[in-house]
């Protein structure tokens, strides 16, 4: 089985600006995902997929060749992660190299350890659409909506009271996606049904998505409470 890693790191990131390539405790954010990657498969086998040229540069800079510009019209806020895939595919089929899944990255998870992208690797059959990372969810003990008449009203906690008794649920984390590539050419990422669970301690599925997020991480990291 052959997995192409992929790294997506658009350049335009609104909510931290430059987020791909902030420095987070001295290190650029995306370097994180390539340091995983390089521990799994040679840098023949990784691609950075960004339009933008300064991403480029930082990825270079530790000697990881990017092999191509993304698009312009898959770095615009209407451009999918599977438009991203299926590019990154195709390409390297131009190149008469065939893969057999893409192992994606997000630079987002820098928690994400090797051992939660082999947990991955070794849940995935090529009967599979796709294996993602998750985390536990409380959402059930906690979620609640308005009836008609303005009062709120537990949603899927089913008469739980406690936490530990409500139904049980996974939030994708965004750290790890195996993904067959078959499928993905086939149905797009949002038409694969066949799809399996590795569930990732809650400390290492952190995603940064906003600042608050961005100050947690460089906390747990400077207080060593998490350790890569």
């Amino acid at each position: 089985m052959r997995a192409l890693y992929l790294i997506p790191a658009r350049g335009g990131s609104k909510g931290i600006p430059h987020k791909n390539i902030k420095l987070l405790c001295g290190k650029p954010l995306i370097h994180y995902a390539i340091d995983v990657a390089r521990k799994l498969v040679s840098d023949n086998d990784i691609c950075v997929s960004t339009d933008d040229e300064e991403i480029i540069k930082v990825a270079e800079y530790i000697g990881l060749k990017v092999p191509f510009i993304r698009p312009d019209y898959l770095a615009s806020d209407t451009a999918t992660s599977s438009d991203v895939i299926v590019h990154a595919i195709n390409f390297y089929k131009e190149k008469g190299i065939d893969y057999d899944v893409v192992v994606l990255l997000q630079p987002t998870s820098p928690f994400r350890r090797v051992e939660d992208v082999k947990g991955c690797l070794d849940l995935y059959s090529d009967s599979l659409d796709m294996v993602t990372s998750v985390k536990e969810s409380y959402v059930s003990a906690v979620l609640c909506n308005e009836d008609k008449n303005g009062y709120l009203v537990d949603t899927l906690s089913n008469g739980a009271t406690r936490r530990q008794d409500a139904d049980k649920y996974y939030e994708y984390n965004g750290a790890v996606y195996v993904i067959n590539v078959k499928s993905v050419l086939e149905k797009g990422l949002s038409g694969l049904t066949r799809i399996k669970k590795y569930v990732m301690p809650e400390i290492n599925s952190l995603d940064i998505d906003v600042m608050t997020d961005w100050y947690i991480a460089e906390s747990l990291l400077e207080k060593k409470v998490i350790k890569l």
